[in-house]
């Protein structure tokens, strides 16, 4: 009896695993096909990849206007985040109450409302898209809220007798924020930073209504493909990007893991 519980939940757990895995390693795959198609195999060919990173191809100067897009907009979000998730964490009750409240009306509202709210914004200010502000606050709206969850469960973590000893011990409330503070949220900050790089680079109708006309991201560039003899490659190509990126995260979980494990081992 035991033994089939067992089986069952490592069944249920693959199948899980299956589920979210099975796309990617489908297009992993298929990026080493010699066809632009996925309903044939032609052969094994690493065409997607040359014509992926060949920069007179549109592909990888979207990508990495787009990674550039997403640094900053997650540095503009991790730092007002950081300053709201601490005015929060220090604020009053009902205050920080009330702040949490709004801090997570963008997280649950539809992604094209704010959109669509934030444009007409743009629009009824006067602000030029072309001075791309409109995109990176409207994808900061997006993103701080993010930002600041995941930084107050690490507040709310920390020994706050760091802080008041470091107060008494003769540090400005500055100092105190820097040395003590900082360093114990760190995590959070970090976590905070790479979401909104992943909600940034998978934002797509924010950027739509926001962006400059001659500015593209990944997703608006896919989005805008017309039929024509080059969409297929174009698309296909976007295989390639996707199995870099998936062999980069396996690689980085896989370092994390062992190194924690290796941290682990010492204290032990």
């Amino acid at each position: 009896m035991v033994k089939i519980k067992s089986c069952l939940k490592w069944l249920f757990v693959g199948l899980i695993i299956l589920f979210i895995y099975a796309p990617i390693m489908l297009l992993t795959v298929y990026s080493f096909n010699a066809s632009d198609t996925i309903s044939s195999w032609n052969g094994f060919s690493l065409d997607h990849y040359e014509y992926f990173f060949n920069m007179d191809n549109q592909p990888l100067p979207i990508v990495l206007q787009t990674l550039a897009l997403a640094i900053v907009v997650a540095t503009l979000s991790t730092l007002l985040g950081t300053i709201g998730a601490i005015g929060i964490f220090y604020s009053k009750k009902r205050t920080a109450s009330a702040l949490n409240s709004i801090n997570q009306i963008p997280i649950i509202n539809a992604e094209v409302v704010t959109a669509i709210s934030f444009a007409f914004l743009v629009v009824a200010i006067g602000l030029p898209k072309y001075t791309y502000v409109p995109l990176i606050f409207g994808q900061m709206v997006l993103c701080t809220p993010f930002v600041v969850l995941s930084i107050i469960p690490k507040l709310k973590q920390m020994d706050n007798n760091l802080y008041e000893a470091a107060l008494d011990l003769g540090a400005t409330p500055t100092k105190a924020l820097f040395s003590v503070i900082i360093p114990q949220i760190l995590p959070g900050i970090i976590a905070g930073f790479l979401l909104a790089v992943t909600l940034s680079l998978d934002d797509y109708v924010i950027a739509e209504y926001t962006k400059p006309n001659t500015f593209d991201t990944i997703s608006t560039h896919i989005y805008s493909l017309s039929k024509g003899s080059q969409v297929e490659v174009i698309k296909s190509s976007y295989w390639a990007f996707t199995a870099i990126i998936f062999l980069i995260i396996v690689i980085a979980v896989i370092v994390m893991n062992v190194r924690t494990g290796k941290k682990a081992g010492k204290r032990q």
